[in-house]
């Protein structure tokens, strides 16, 4: 789905508004000027706003020109798979940011640093996997219309749960269960059609083949969310928004470079300047295709980055899956892709299943809330005459 993604790390206590939002303030007993504090609280909510809207564009722009790479000519799978991850390089001005008041406490008081030699192998570990994530991603794509594409690729959020659950300790819980049961069968409706789309632009009996490293993908992409999250915890042992960018650009860059020697020792990179020449739309329109795809899925990384820092990982995972049923919408508009019935029960589906899990995430939050409320000071009354 993009290296972009995989940058949405289950990291634990990192969440919520900043220190100077209005309930933090009320909670110390702050009498600073009221103004102020809503300001911060404004600013805070026009930052997630801003970082949804640059996952739902970023991937919905990348996955729209993935597929036109294709409809206009393009066949290299390992070029398709390199454009995913070799925008790392644009996340490089993020690590030059000054550290915030919190990266920095948090920074004092986290466990003695790891060897760097540890932090490099776990991120060419993860890397690779990446790489072999994005090469399935790049099949399916060419294999299946991107609404069907789309469709499949929601299930991420129910392997996610899965791995999360085994590899994480994560509980389970009946909204939790319910939005999983529900993605699964969006997927097998899916599944179980014809596979026929009255798509021109799809490879004729691929459908199977397709749905299947599509879903293979989709799993891949869930069990390094785990992985991640465990070598944030065994490995890194820090949660600051530069750690978390940092990991995001080198786990790129290496499946950037895998990406390189896959193109070179298939042979694929012989037949790149035929594939320009032939291009639909011109030479020019092949390199800026493949650019901006490069641009969008790191547009979303950014998004997927901020939402990690300002709010939660585990927001940032349900908003970047709930972009996927997005694509289909534009999918009819802009490649003609056929929304049947089986397409709009899976989609209305797959929509529920997200508000499931979302309102369940928003359970424990008011929870969570709860006991802060009940540790504020009482004052009792002692006067007794």
């Amino acid at each position: 789905m993009g290296g972009v993604q995989e940058v949405q790390l289950q990291i634990r206590g990192i969440s919520g508004p900043p220190s100077g939002s209005p309930k933090d303030t009320e909670a110390a007993g702050d009498d600073r000027p009221q103004p102020r504090s809503k300001l911060k609280h404004w600013r805070w909510w026009v930052a997630v706003a801003a970082n949804v809207f640059f996952i739902l564009a970023g991937q919905t722009v990348a996955t729209l020109l993935g597929r036109l790479y294709y409809n206009e000519g393009g066949n290299s799978m390992w070029m398709a798979t390199l454009v995913q991850s070799a925008g790392a390089p644009l996340l490089i001005p993020f690590l030059l940011l000054p550290p915030s008041q919190s990266d920095s406490s948090s920074s004092s008081a986290a466990a003695p640093p790891v060897p760097r030699a540890a932090v490099a192998s776990t991120y060419v570990a993860l890397g690779l996997l990446i790489a072999g994530d994005n090469l399935m991603y790049s099949y399916g794509l060419l294999y299946l219309p991107v609404s069907t594409y789309s469709l499949i690729c929601s299930t991420q959020l129910a392997f996610s749960v899965a791995f999360a659950y085994l590899l994480n300790a994560q509980r389970l819980t009946a909204l939790i269960l319910n939005s999983v049961v529900l993605l699964v069968f969006a997927a097998a409706l899916l599944g179980v059609s014809s596979g026929s789309d009255g798509s021109s632009d799809v490879p004729k009996g691929k459908y199977p083949l397709g749905f299947a490293l599509t879903l293979g993908a989709s799993a891949t992409f869930s069990l390094i969310l785990s992985l991640m999250q465990r070598a944030f915890q065994r490995v890194v042992r820090r949660e600051t928004f530069a750690v978390v960018v940092e990991m995001q650009m080198w786990t790129n860059a290496a499946a950037a470079c895998a990406s390189v020697a896959g193109l070179f020792a298939s042979g694929e990179w012989r037949g790149l300047a035929g594939e320009m020449e032939g291009y639909g739309k011109g030479r020019a329109a092949y390199v800026m295709t493949l650019l901006w795809t490069a641009v969008a899925w790191q547009v979303s990384s950014v998004g997927t980055v901020g939402l990690i820092f300002l709010v939660s990982s585990l927001f940032s995972n349900v908003i970047s899956t709930l972009a996927l049923p997005v694509v289909p919408v534009f999918a009819v508009v802009f490649f003609r892709d056929r929304m049947d019935g089986v397409k709009v029960v899976a989609m209305l589906i797959a929509v529920w299943g997200f508000l499931s899990y979302i309102y369940q995430h928003y359970i424990d939050d008011s929870k969570a809330e709860r006991p802060s409320d009940r540790d504020e000071p009482i004052v009792e009354n002692t006067d007794t005459s």
